[in-house]
C-alpha cells in the first residue's frame, strides 16, 4: 500500500470567516480549514467551546500579525440557558453537580438579575478554560481532579438581555426549563460564566445548554462558510476556494486609519520612528499611498513607530526611491 501523499502547504495571505460546528474545537476546525487552502500559517482570533458554534476568524499568513488585535474585539452571543442543573463545565458537556427547582421566575426578576451582570463587572472563569496557570491550561488540571482555585477579573458585558423564557415554567412534556439570550461583551468574557452566575442570582443554578457567536468587530454582518461549503468549493477548483478569502485591510478596520506617503512608508519599513503629528495616540492601522495595508503602527505623542508590519512594508523599504 502507497503511503498517502504529504500535503504541499504554500504562502497565503488573508481571512477565512468560518461558522465553526459543534463538536469541534477551535484548533480542530482551524487544521481543517488550513488543510483545505494547503496554507503555511494559519491561525485564529479567539477559541470558541467545542459545543459552541459561529463565527471563527481564521488568518492566513501575514493577517496572523492581526489576529493578537483582533482578540480583543467586542463579540456577540446568543445562548440557551437551562435553569435548574449546575455541571462542571458550566456548560452541557460536563458533568451534573446538583439538580435545584426552578422557582418561580418573573420577566421583571429575571431582567433584574440580567442587569446586575452587565457593565464591567467581576467574573470567575470557569475552571475548565484555557487559561494558563504554571504553563498549562486550567482544564488539563481540572481533569486531573486537582483543586483549581480561579481568581475573579473584571469584564466587560455591554449587554445581557431576555430574547425568550422558552417553556420556563411548563415541564409537563418534558422540556427543560431554559431562556434564550443574548450577550455583547469584551475581550476575556465567557458567557459559560454569565449563565452560571445567572443561575445563581435566580436561585435554581444554571449552564449553558446551547451557544453561537453571531459577530467579531469589525465583522458586525459576516459571511460565514461552513466546513461542508468550502469542501464542496474544493472540488470546484481553487479559484472557487480563494474566492471567500477577505483581503487583510478588512480585518482592521476597527483601527483608526494612518496614511502614509511613500518617503514615510519607507521609513517605517526600515523600523525607523516617522514624525508626524499624526493622531489620534494608540495603535492605527497604518497604509501606504497606494492604499495598501502596511500593517499595524502606534502613535505616541504625534510620533508613529512600527508595531506589527506585513512582509511587504519591510521590502518596499528596500526598493530604490
Amino acid at each position: 500500500m502507497s503511503p498517502r501523499p504529504r500535503t504541499k502547504f504554500r504562502k497565503l495571505d488573508g481571512l477565512l470567516l468560518l461558522d465553526k460546528p459543534r463538536g469541534l474545537s477551535s484548533n480542530q476546525a482551524l487544521q481543517r480549514v488550513r488543510h483545505l487552502f494547503r496554507a503555511e500559517k494559519a491561525g485564529h482570533t479567539g477559541s470558541l467551546d467545542p459545543l459552541a458554534t459561529g463565527l471563527l476568524p481564521v488568518c492566513f499568513g501575514e493577517a496572523t500579525k492581526i489576529a493578537g488585535g483582533l482578540l480583543g474585539a467586542r463579540k456577540a452571543y446568543d445562548t440557551v440557558a437551562r435553569l435548574g442543573v449546575v455541571t462542571d463545565t458550566d456548560d452541557a458537556e460536563g458533568q451534573p453537580l446538583r439538580e435545584r427547582p426552578v422557582p418561580p421566575l418573573r420577566i421583571p426578576d429575571i431582567d433584574a438579575a440580567l442587569r446586575g451582570l452587565t457593565g464591567r463587572i467581576r467574573q470567575r472563569p470557569p475552571i475548565y478554560s484555557a487559561l494558563k496557570r504554571g504553563g498549562e491550561p486550567l482544564y488539563a488540571k481540572a481533569r486531573r481532579g486537582e483543586l483549581v482555585e480561579v481568581e475573579e477579573r473584571e469584564v466587560d458585558v455591554h449587554e445581557f438581555t431576555l430574547q425568550s423564557a422558552g417553556d420556563l415554567l411548563d415541564d409537563l412534556h418534558g422540556v427543560p426549563p431554559q431562556l434564550r439570550l443574548h450577550v455583547e461583551c469584551g475581550s476575556g468574557t465567557y458567557v459559560r460564566a454569565l449563565v452560571r452566575d445567572l443561575g445563581e442570582a435566580l436561585g435554581c443554578g444554571a449552564h449553558v445548554a446551547e451557544l453561537r457567536r453571531l459577530w467579531v468587530d469589525p465583522f458586525r454582518e459576516p459571511r460565514m462558510w461552513t466546513l461542508e461549503e468550502l469542501e464542496a468549493l474544493a472540488t470546484r477548483g481553487e479559484r472557487s476556494l480563494l474566492a471567500c478569502l477577505l483581503p487583510i485591510e478588512r480585518g482592521m478596520a476597527s483601527w483608526p486609519p494612518v496614511e502614509l506617503d511613500a518617503a514615510q512608508a519607507r521609513r517605517l519599513g526600515r523600523g525607523q520612528s516617522v514624525d508626524g503629528p499624526f493622531h489620534p495616540s494608540g495603535s492605527v492601522a497604518v497604509y501606504g499611498p497606494d492604499g495598501r495595508a502596511l500593517g499595524l503602527g502606534r502613535v505616541e505623542d504625534g510620533t508613529l513607530r512600527a508595531q506589527r508590519l506585513f512582509s511587504w512594508a519591510a521590502a518596499s523599504a528596500r526598493s530604490p526611491a
